[in-house]
């Protein structure tokens, strides 16, 4: 009889990607405070575990199979987003502190940038939030995502709002709100999403055809965060709660204006 999928990740030590990780209590979760029994999930997948490794290298990561054989650190370290540190063994620590999760299921050890545009039409009541429904989770989110290599993120903003949506801001200068680590669902202890977010603000509404990344694209009511929760509700879909922060921040933006 065949192993059934979780005993196959059983014996490989491997969790599901999903896999919400052990729990981190509060005074747990700095890097400082000494922990010996932690022993976090490890939710690589399986195009990133050592044998996919080393019969093919997926085009958007990179083939190094643990963080102490990437030789850039000092680089990587002095080009972040949000500063970190490497712990005795070269591995990458995860800013904010132990996530109960290891491995890697992101691009690149450490931290991974993304650019997160912003794009909001009207103003007062009636403003709108241009949102995705991205495909891999199935929620309303940003449309953003990652830096490629030699990409600056004032460049990724716009070509992945086009990428996503079709809609072409190359000419408008956003405000960047800030540089940030967020909650991205792939997040472990050594591999994360730090992003540079950035508002857009249109006038009124613009035609977006979702494509890429995205399953749809819409124009969402963005008056306050509860009005635009409500408004994802009755569309029958849920916001990305790594985004709630950044969508929160250009709200707070715009009510200064």
């Amino acid at each position: 009889m065949s192993a059934t999928p979780s005993l196959r990740a059983a014996l490989t030590r491997y969790a599901p990607v999903d896999h919400p990780g052990v729990s981190v209590p509060a005074d747990r979760r700095c890097w400082s405070v000494a922990w010996p029994g932690y022993k976090p999930v490890d939710i690589t997948p399986p195009e990133l575990r050592p044998a996919a490794l080393a019969q093919h290298v997926p085009g958007w990561a990179e083939g190094h199979v643990t963080p102490d054989r990437v030789t850039d650190w000092a680089q990587r370290r002095s080009s972040a987003l949000v500063p970190f540190r490497l712990d005795a063994h070269g591995r990458p620590l995860h800013p904010n502190g132990r996530t109960g999760r290891t491995g890697r299921n992101l691009g690149s050890w450490g931290e991974n940038a993304a650019a997160d545009p912003i794009v909001v039409a009207g103003a007062g009541e009636r403003r709108r939030v241009l949102l995705i429904t991205r495909s891999d989770i199935g929620v309303e989110a940003i449309p953003g995502g990652m830096v490629d290599p030699g990409e600056t993120a004032p460049a990724a903003l716009v070509r992945e709002l086009r990428e996503e949506t079709g809609v072409d801001l190359t000419d408008h200068r956003p405000t960047i709100l800030g540089r940030q680590v967020v909650g991205d669902w792939r997040t472990t202890d050594h591999a994360w999403v730090a992003s540079t977010s950035a508002l857009y603000q249109l006038p009124t509404t613009v035609t977006a055809v979702a494509a890429d990344d995205a399953d749809d694209a819409n124009w969402f009511l963005f008056g306050d965060m509860a009005q635009l929760e409500a408004a994802i509700t009755a569309a029958g879909r849920t916001l990305y709660a790594a985004h709630w922060p950044l969508l929160l921040r250009a709200l707070e933006h715009l009510s200064q204006r």
